[in-house]
């Protein structure tokens, strides 16, 4: 086998200044290694790089003109150059970005086809809106990202195109020229003028694409519009709005609105008050500025409906108030606890003597008495008048003693001791629901009467006497009247009136009624599902009585047969406790009274278990469930509805 070595001769071309590249369908390799000899460059030629490459020129290059002519000749035939140190990797343009490439400033951008990566700072719009913008001028094997934080594009391409990319983000990356005008209104509507030109663009966007990026706010508290964008942008919208603020035809204009929450009655004073302030603001304020004026306000009870005559400004403006004031009103739950303990203690001891000097015991002449039900002057007087000689009727015991029978003297002795202990507790639990800043009152008690007067005729002998009397009747119980005002937020406000009303339990015929009152009057301030006290009302006393006979009840020992003691302790402890709830919804009014409704309907239903006594088991009502209660049928249909499982089949 024979070994044949072909040598060509070429000139030394590293010894030209300028050489001129005219070649057709050379060998890639063969040009590299050309350039490398004449440029001094040292090449690595990735395997892949492979081709035919034709170059015409007419003129001679130096070494720069030559090295660009090569990038240029690489980036036609997908190669690019990459800079590695001191050498210089030939590679397809789709490995290239993934290289080294060297990243460039504005001071060194790179030259001609050279493969470079840049980082540009963006200052006015945001660097990811420019992505899609300058996605499609970047070739497949170019590189274009944005990074949020810093605002910047990364961009890796060949250094001319990377430099007309930054000179289209320098048009774009411009300082925005958009300024905020504000219109005041004088016949139209701000809200209304910026609804019609919402709903107008939003139309122009979906039929035109249009990328109108405008801004409207409407400021109702001035009637005017603030408006932002581009300039051109701007003056298309100040046209529509001064063609849509123009005055109406007619001097004024008639509208009925109707009312949801508020009553009309209510509002017609207000918004009069209003209206004509507002004519008189129009006109100058002066003393006849209301002369002429063509604002009338009337209420449609019937309909909960205002019917309203005013210029188109006014209107505007009372339109405003009325939507402010015709909102849901929130209810309040009060709930009121009412404890009463009283504990009332009486202790009695004393000793009465009677003497009878005349024989055979024709009547008293002398005695110790004291004040009490069971004295012996009051059976004395009894045994003389002949009626029964019982003892009248006493509370505790007593006991007497002496001599009766004596044709000298006689006399007789009482011993009465009382103890008395009563207790009371009495609790009470008043409910009531009102709306916002409305006052509600509950009374659960008894009609008592009370003698006003009395007149009474007598005639003759042979007509009776004709009595006459008068009373007034009073209510006698408890009484709960509550005024809520809730304030920003959950904080409650209530005007309290509370009153506890009783008849004595001495009193006697309606002639001499006696009650006992204890009431609270105060405003307090609470949260939504807080407790307070409103106060407590005690009754302290201790009251001690001592009757004696003057000498004879001060003798050592002896003296407590002279002697009657009696303590009498009362107590008493009233506190009353309020809970409020505010209730803004229907949500919450239906839950509580749905709790409400079931502890009635329990109550039935455990009297039900228990019985009634001599009839039927099931004699005792019970309400429906909350959700029948709820669903019932419509009226005039006639349904039938089966009894709840829990209850008794043949509940009628």
């Amino acid at each position: 086998m024979a070994l044949v070595l072909t040598f060509v001769l070429l000139p030394p071309v590293q010894a030209q200044s300028k050489i001129t590249l005219n070649l057709k369908d050379a060998d890639i390799q063969t040009v590299i290694a050309t350039v490398s000899e004449f440029t001094g460059k040292n090449f690595i030629i990735d395997p892949r790089v492979k081709g035919k490459v034709t170059i015409i020129s007419s003129k001679p290059m130096d070494k720069g003109e030559v090295y660009q002519t090569f990038l240029s000749i690489l980036e036609v035939h997908n190669y690019a150059a990459v800079p590695a140190g001191k050498l210089i990797k030939i590679l397809p343009d789709v490995n290239a970005k993934q290289s080294s490439t060297p990243v460039v400033t504005a001071a060194s951008p790179g030259h001609g086809d050279e493969m470079v990566t840049r980082v540009i700072e963006i200052e006015n719009v945001s660097a990811a809106q420019l992505v899609p913008i300058l996605r499609p001028l970047v070739p497949q094997q170019g590189h274009l990202a944005a990074y949020a934080p810093s605002n910047v594009l990364i961009l890796s391409d060949r250094a001319n195109n990377v430099e007309r990319l930054i000179r289209i983000i320098k048009r774009v990356d411009v300082a925005s020229v958009n300024d905020v005008e504000v219109f005041p209104l004088k016949h139209a509507s701000a809200t209304e003028v910026v609804r019609i030109l919402e709903t107008l663009r939003r139309q122009n966007k979906r039929d035109s694409k249009s990328t109108d990026s405008s801004m409207l706010v409407a400021d109702e508290r001035t009637n005017s519009i603030l408006l932002s964008g581009d300039k051109a942008e701007r003056l298309n919208v100040r046209a529509l709005i001064t063609h849509l603020d123009t005055p109406l035809e007619s001097t004024g204009n008639t509208k009925v609105i109707y009312l949801r929450y508020a009553a009309a009655k209510d509002l017609v004073p207000v918004l009069t008050g209003l209206g004509e302030n507002v004519e008189k603001m129009k006109k100058g304020g002066g003393k006849n500025a209301a002369a002429g004026s063509m604002l009338n306000i009337q209420a449609h009870e019937s309909t909960n409906a205002l019917v309203i005559t005013a210029a188109p400004d006014v209107m505007r403006s009372l339109e405003g108030v009325i939507r402010q004031l015709d909102v849901r009103r929130a209810q309040v739950l009060v709930e009121a606890v009412i404890a009463e303990i009283s504990q009332n203690r009486l202790a009695e001891l004393g000793v009465q003597w009677l003497f009878d000097g005349t024989p055979g015991g024709d009547g008293p002449v002398g005695g110790v008495t004291f004040a009490g039900n069971a004295n012996l002057l009051n059976i004395a007087a009894t045994a003389a008048s002949g009626a029964a000689t019982s003892v009248p009727s006493v509370a505790g015991a007593f006991m007497g003693l002496g001599r009766f029978d004596s044709q000298n003297v006689n006399f007789a002795m009482l011993v009465n001791a009382l103890e008395g202990d009563g207790n009371t507790n009495i609790l009470s639990k008043p409910t009531i629901v009102t709306l916002d800043n409305e006052e509600a009152e509950i009374v659960v008690g008894q009609n008592v009467p009370f003698v006003t007067g009395s007149y009474s005729a007598t005639g003759g002998s042979s007509s009776p006497t004709n009595p006459f009397q008068t009373i007034k009747r009073e209510n006698v119980g408890i009484t709960l009247k509550v005024k809520p005002q809730i304030n920003e937020g959950d904080a409650i406000r209530l005007d309290i009136e509370q009153k506890v009303d009783d008849v004595a339990s001495s009193s006697g015929s309606a002639a001499d009624l006696v009650t006992n009152t204890r009431s609270i009057s105060t405003t307090v301030m609470i949260d939504d599902g807080g407790s307070i006290a409103l106060g407590g009302l005690i009754k302290d006393s201790l009251r001690e009585t001592e009757q004696k006979v003057p000498g004879l009840g001060d003798i050592p020992f002896l003296g407590a047969l002279f002697r009657n003691r009696s303590t009498i302790k009362e107590k008493t402890n009233l506190m009353v406790f309020i809970h409020p709830t505010i209730l803004r919804d229907a949500a919450t009014t239906t839950r509580m009274t749905s709790s409400k409704y079931n502890f009635i309907r329990a109550q039935q239903l455990e009297a039900r278990e228990h019985g009634v006594a001599l009839m039927e088991d099931d004699v005792a009502p019970v309400m429906p469930t909350f959700e029948e209660f709820m669903q019932l049928p419509a009226p005039f249909e006639e349904t039938q509805v089966e009894p709840p499982a829990d209850e008794t089949a043949d509940q009628p």
